[in-house]
């Protein structure tokens, strides 16, 4: 078995007495805050090259997702973002300053608007996703298909418990 730097600190949880499905929670948690830190580093990189932050790569993503004609309302683009609505308004703004992004009414409810890729929007997202399955490529460079695809099934079948769960 490989080791990591998360294995140097099991010796120390383990003097402190800590049960063994506790030190194992924490090298999860541990190696999981890791790897995000890792997979995030390597797309930032990508998407500073395309001058875009995570964050509007995130809102930008959201709405390629969705299809044509590529629009949510704010609040569904912040549901389905874990974004404050103060956050997504943020992103939105220089969105649409940057003209990848418009907002129109919405005819049904008038109340609230759309929030809309443009073209030009449509085609950044594109490349970013691009660069972003780049940026995967290389961080998960030299591990075995298999080894992921077993990583990805077992934290699928974690967050599916732990995932509905809330915490203050």
């Amino acid at each position: 078995m490989k080791h990591d730097e998360v294995d140097a600190l099991v010796p120390r949880w383990q003097s402190m007495d800590m049960s063994p499905s506790l030190i194992a929670s924490l090298e999860l948690s541990k190696r999981m805050s890791r790897l995000n830190l890792l997979f995030e580093t390597a797309v930032k990189a990508e998407l500073a090259e395309l001058g875009l932050t995570y964050a509007e790569f995130d809102v930008l993503a959201a709405l390629a997702r969705t299809g044509p004609p590529h629009r949510l309302k704010p609040s569904e683009l912040s549901k389905s973002l874990l974004l404050t609505s103060g956050g997504t308004s943020n992103v939105l703004q220089r969105l649409t300053a940057a003209g990848y992004v418009e907002r129109e009414a919405n005819p049904g409810d008038a109340r609230s608007r759309w929030v809309q890729l443009t073209p030009d929007g449509l085609r950044l997202a594109n490349t970013a996703l691009v660069a972003s399955g780049k940026a995967h490529d290389e961080a998960m460079a030299g591990v075995p298909e298999e080894a992921i695809r077993e990583a990805a099934d077992a934290l699928r079948e974690i967050l599916a418990t732990v995932g509905r769960r809330r915490f203050r």
